[in-house]
């Protein structure tokens, strides 16, 4: 054993001390949250060479020269309470060493003139590209870093492997069987890009993917309000501008300050919760905080009711940012304290404050954030995008741009590379994943202060892509029902609400912002993948639908869509038709059995004349009454949701069907928040098919298939390979019991690793 440790030892690369890369990044994330530039605890600052010389009330913190008589040295590896820092972990032996081997080096400061990351701005800097061979840029950044930290160089993935994962993360749909083959036969040298390139054409299926993460950031969740707040959604411009390609630096700016037609205007409107808010929660604090957050990577929550023990920004930095965003004077709140000090609009980064001084408001707030000369804007976006692909962020976390890169000159580099190219976030995705840094095989490795880039992390697939991948590979879609009385369309997981199962696959609540998601696995996680309703019914229809696609359900011949407060007209085409069904349906009435809602002043016409539908046998669940809404009352045909009732109109010769559906007015109380809609059929209808579908699914229908070539196409749909033999015979064992069997397989595959990851 000693042997052993003794030969490992030998091995270890020396701790260097080079000042931007090992030294900066200890004083910044270690030091800087209490020592930072203003109101230093102690009156010791460690951001200038000066301030650590001169120290602060117990003398100078270090003395150039001799890390031995350093007083910094001594609380970083005292024991009891006077060792720094206070309340967190120690520093890392490593670490200790790095800063004893820089003071004893005599503690030279900065030696390329680059300021500290985050402390003095921001301003955009383009490091050159070391000159060691390797064409793409940030394969000769990472070479550099890779040579300093004694790191071997990964290996390449794969094609197989590669194509998965360019599909997954620029589509969000693993690749089709047919598509495989295609990219593992095409003989060209260049065919990772060209893969890259093509993909990012197909917009749609881009933008049904990233609109996942821009949801996640923005907090827009369609459709959807929680108990007691209101808000604005902005998933059509969003998707469009994500379809279109927007530059990065115009979306922004739309979003801080809509003014056009179209405008997301939900954006900086934020989340109002009704009643009484703190006063970190009003409208303009929600538009700092969240923009701060998204676009520079400052977490200002903490200082949204009071300076942050955690961070640089203060109180009055927030309420400063707030001003840009609030129309009546802002008054600063101490922990829900007012203090009367009224906040003057100042932005976060002083550097930038003479910058458009003809400004004002959030068009002036719009103009800084997306200030060429702002080059936190863009390291932040180049930050999360690399996060999205490689597993983790050069800055760790992605909402603290305070903290140090692991590689500055890349971030710094990719930065100015991304605005050079007008802001261009496929230019981005395509300058990233045509890396061999993005190619490589993936590494399984836990998150850890002496992080090292060694390739692109296994990452888990969301929730969206987890159902959406199944999708595909089946070609069981969910149906998208607009309530408008148009026909319903398959769609992707993006645009429906969270149920149980994407909820425990980590789909976050977007009442606020969330701009990662864990990777971890969790019990609830396993609970509802292995016994849970939804991922089960899921899985049957999924089974059902490769072995027999249902027949097609009756369609109907009317569909009011959602109907509230106002009524609608019908009049419809019922030549030749026998018997007609009349159906209402509930959409969530908070009291169903009490909503009062039918068919008023309806009747048939045709060459004999008009026969009122009152004048007609009642079907068993309906009945006649008064039904009363904000312009008439009528006698009407009524029946309480869900309702289905048919009438005989054989050999009567009606052509046509008139009525107005409504819900009456006392039905329309907040104790009952009537909400139907009505249905007309010519047959009898599938109460669990009511709707009319539009043709056309996200990814065009699987084959046909049975036994071993099923088998085939299953496994390399969800796994990129062949079954090996064993898989094989246990698979087309399954297969003989039917749709039981096939849904075993199935549960199989989707709880495989090889299926869950991105590898």
């Amino acid at each position: 054993m000693v042997l052993l440790l003794a030969t490992a030892a030998i091995h270890l690369p020396a701790v260097t001390a080079d000042f931007a890369r090992d030294v900066q990044p200890i004083l910044h994330a270690r030091c800087g949250g209490c020592h930072g530039v203003e109101k230093p605890q102690g009156s010791l600052s460690v951001f200038t060479r000066a301030a650590l010389l001169k120290g602060g009330a117990h003398g100078p913190a270090i003395i150039a020269g001799s890390s031995a008589k350093s007083l910094l040295i001594a609380r970083v590896t005292a024991s009891g309470p006077t060792r720094m820092p206070m309340g967190q972990a120690p520093l890392t032996e490593r670490e200790i060493t790095v800063l004893k081997t820089w003071i004893d080096a005599g503690a030279e400061w900065n030696p390329n003139g680059q300021p500290l990351q985050g402390q003095i701005p921001v301003a955009p800097r383009r490091p050159a590209i070391p000159a060691n061979g390797h064409p793409h840029p940030v394969d000769a950044f990472l070479a550099s870093y890779s040579k300093i930290k004694a790191i071997p160089i990964p290996p390449l993935a794969s094609d197989a492997v590669f194509a998965r994962r360019a599909y997954l993360d620029i589509t969000g749909l693993p690749p089709s069987p047919e598509e495989q083959t295609a990219f593992a036969q095409y003989p060209s040298p260049t065919k990772r890009a060209q893969l890259v390139d093509r993909l990012l054409q197909d917009r749609r299926r881009y933008a049904e993917h990233w609109i996942t993460l821009w949801n996640d950031l923005l907090r827009n969740e369609d459709g959807v309000a929680y108990p007691g707040e209101t808000r604005t959604w902005i998933t059509d411009w969003l998707l469009h501008a994500l379809e279109t390609n927007l530059p990065y630096d115009r979306m922004v700016r739309s979003l801080l300050n809509p003014t056009e037609a179209d405008a997301p205007k939900g954006f900086v409107a934020g989340i109002n919760w009704g009643g009484d808010v703190s006063a970190s929660q009003s409208v303009p604090m929600q538009a700092a905080q969240n923009s701060a957050q998204i676009f520079l990577g400052a977490n200002l929550k903490c200082a949204s009711c009071h300076d942050s023990f955690v961070s640089r920004w203060k109180l009055a930095d927030t309420f400063s940012l707030a001003a840009f965003f609030s129309d009546k004077p802002l008054e600063l709140t101490r922990c829900e304290i007012k203090t009367g000090i009224t906040a003057q609009a100042a932005f976060l980064l002083p550097e930038l404050e003479r910058e458009s001084p003809n400004l004002k408001g959030r068009e002036r707030a719009a103009a800084l954030f997306t200030s060429p000369n702002n080059g936190r804007f863009t390291r932040t976006i180049v930050n999360r995008y690399w996060r999205q692909l490689l597993g983790r962020g050069l800055v760790e976390p992605v909402d603290d741009l305070d903290n140090p890169a692991w590689d500055p000159d890349l971030l710094d580099w990719l930065a100015s590379d991304f605005a050079d190219h007008n802001y261009d976030l496929h230019h981005l995705l395509r300058r990233i994943m045509t890396s061999r840094a993005y190619q490589a095989v993936s590494v399984d490795e836990k998150e850890d202060a002496a992080f090292q880039f060694r390739g692109p992390l296994s990452r888990r697939l969301t929730a969206e892509q987890f159902i959406d991948a199944i999708g595909a590979i089946t070609g069981e879609w969910k149906l998208y029902d607009r309530q408008q009385g148009k026909p319903a369309t398959y769609e992707r997981q993006w645009r429906f609400r969270s149920d149980r199962l994407t909820r425990a696959l980590g789909r976050p609540d977007r009442s606020q912002v969330n701009t990662t998601r864990t990777d971890e696995s969790t019990t609830l996680q396993a609970l509802e993948l292995v016994n849970g309703e939804v991922f089960a019914n899921h899985l049957r229809r999924a089974a059902q639908r490769l072995i027999a696609p249902p027949p097609p359900a009756p369609a109907n011949l009317y569909d009011s869509g959602l109907i509230k407060a106002i009524p609608a007209t019908i009049d419809i085409d019922i030549t030749n038709v026998s018997r007609l069904w009349l159906v209402m349906e509930d959409l969530g009435s908070y009291d169903p059995p009490k909503v009062i809602a039918g068919w008023m002043k309806a009747q048939f016409t045709g060459p004999r004349g008009t026969v009122n539908l009152t004048d007609l046998p009642i079907p068993p669940g309906a009945a006649i009454r008064k039904l009363t809404t904000k312009t008439e009352a009528h006698e009407s045909l009524t029946a309480t949701p869900f309702w289905k009732g048919s009438f005989d109109i054989a050999n009567r010769g009606f052509t046509r069907f008139q009525a107005t559906v409504a819900v009456d007015e006392i039905s329309l109380r907040s104790e009952t928040t009537g909400k139907v809609r009505f249905f007309v059929f010519a047959e009898e209808p599938d109460t669990k098919r009511l709707l009319r579908v539009a043709e056309g699914t996200p990814t065009p229908q699987p084959p046909r298939l049975t036994g071993n070539a099923l088998v085939t196409r299953l496994f390399r749909h969800a796994l990129a390979r062949d079954p090996v033999p064993a898989e094989r015979r246990k698979a087309n064992e399954l297969l003989t019991q039917g749709a039981g069997g096939l849904e075993d397989l199935l549960w199989t595959l989707f709880l495989s690793p090889e299926f869950q990851l991105i590898r």
